[in-house]
């Protein structure tokens, strides 16, 4: 499966912003499916995931409560919806996908396909 990220910009501080990942190919449905990010000189950290059929999700304790993530499988599309964004978030936003079965849903080492990447800049 191909990943295309998009939807990053520039946000204040408390300001939202809705990241989109368009999926290429037949089999979306079939993969688990998480959030990323890299800010810089950092190590890439999980931040979202989603099951095959969106109905578990799993977050980052620090982005809980502010961050949803969802999925449109009959559209091939994951989302995620960030809401009062903190300057420290400003970071490149990774879709990736995660064959079903495989691991766990917080470790990047599972995750088989990755997105280019949307950068999320937040100003204070």
């Amino acid at each position: 499966v191909q990943l295309q990220a998009s939807g990053g910009g520039l946000v204040q501080a408390g300001g939202s912003l809705r990241l989109s990942c368009a999926a290429v190919g037949p089999t979306f449905s079939s993969y688990d499916m998480g959030w990323f990010r890299q800010a810089p000189g950092k190590e890439r950290e999980f931040v979202a995931a989603t099951s095959r059929s969106g109905g578990n999700t799993y977050y980052a304790d620090s982005v809980k409560g502010r961050f949803t993530i969802s999925r449109d499988n009959a559209k091939n599309i994951l989302y995620l919806q960030m809401n009062s964004l903190k300057p420290e978030e400003t970071a490149i936003y990774y879709c990736a996908a995660k064959p079903y079965l495989s691991g766990n849903y917080y470790s990047l080492v599972e995750y088989a396909y990755w997105g280019q990447g949307t950068q999320v800049t937040v100003s204070s």
